[in-house]
């Protein structure tokens, strides 16, 4: 007969092993996970900490050597130098910060026990075709280097790239993004920039020709036209966009039924074109009130005389 009592003793001893097995089991892992936020979790939380402090440091030092380069060279941040100093600072920023995160979440991956021998492979194999098939993207990024650094353009300048005309919202070493001013979006590689026109470095230029007819005095007009220039750059609004008051230059030329005058002035970036159309008003105004004709295109008939 099966003795009862040795087989219950028997049960008794194996779900007690168990028991101390199952326990020792969630006891060691409980023990690997403290074991893992104690050296590995530690490492991360310090590695991520210290590529945020990294990120934070480059900033203020890319931003403070851009800003003491500017000294250097006894230059004054105007508005144009302004910008000229938050591209360079934020192209080296993206830079920089690009590099400090690629690095991090290397280290941190190590951590996780992933072999990363693989990914630094792979990615060196990229490189390499890169550099086969990447001459556009080197010759793009070279360019875009010496854009910067030569002051060309900066983001908020309006300026004429290969016949595309806009303001330029953003440059990066690769390309330059412009919107003109139909509101469309052109992103331009800087491997295609042959020549670059910029209607808003230091300052800008009014340039207008407006026609008057032959009968009128051009004294009366010249003084006219120095008049108005002078009152739009004196009032409140117009005279933080005008550094020169617009005047009156020549007569630029004898037309058919016009005699055509130049008007120039100097107005602050990208402000010419604001200041230009409030000037043509105003004289339009001013010639109307002292009789000066703004002619329409004429033609002289002449009729033979009939035998």
């Amino acid at each position: 007969m099966i003795d009862t009592t040795t087989l219950s003793a028997d049960s008794t001893n194996l779900l007690s092993t168990l028991s101390e097995i199952d326990a020792t089991s969630v006891n060691d892992f409980w023990q690997n996970i403290l074991h893992w936020f104690l050296t590995s979790g530690i490492r991360i939380v310090l590695i991520i900490a210290v590529a945020w402090l990294l990120k934070m440091l480059s900033k203020r030092i890319v931003n403070r050597l851009t800003h003491a380069a500017s000294k250097s060279n006894r230059i004054s941040l105007n508005e144009g130098e302004a910008k000229r100093m938050g591209t360079i600072a934020r192209l080296f920023n993206w830079t920089f910060s690009t590099v400090i995160v690629l690095i991090a979440t290397m280290m941190v991956l190590v951590e996780f026990k992933v072999n990363i021998a693989p990914i630094l492979t792979g990615a060196g194999i990229m490189g390499v075709a890169i550099g086969f098939g990447g001459q556009y993207l080197v010759r793009d990024i070279i360019t875009g280097f010496f854009i910067i650094f030569e002051n060309q353009y900066r983001i908020g300048d309006v300026v004429n790239i290969g016949g595309l005309s806009g303001s330029v919202e953003d440059i990066t070493l690769r390309v330059t993004t412009l919107r003109d001013a139909d509101g469309t979006v052109h992103h331009i590689p800087h491997g295609e920039i042959k020549t670059v026109s910029n209607s808003s470095k230091e300052y800008s230029k009014i340039n207008l020709n407006i026609g008057v007819s032959y009968t009128a005095d051009l004294n009366q007009v010249k003084e006219v036209i120095n008049q108005v220039g002078a009152t739009l750059a004196a009032e409140k609004y117009w005279k933080d966009l005008i550094i020169e008051a617009p005047a009156f230059l020549r007569v630029d030329s004898l037309d058919d039924s016009s005699v055509a005058l130049k008007v120039v002035g100097v107005t602050k970036p990208s402000k010419q074109w604001e200041v230009t159309g409030e000037l043509r008003k105003r004289l339009k105004e001013a010639f109307d009130a002292n009789g000066i004709e703004i002619p329409f295109p004429q033609h002289v008939v002449y009729s033979a005389p009939t035998k």
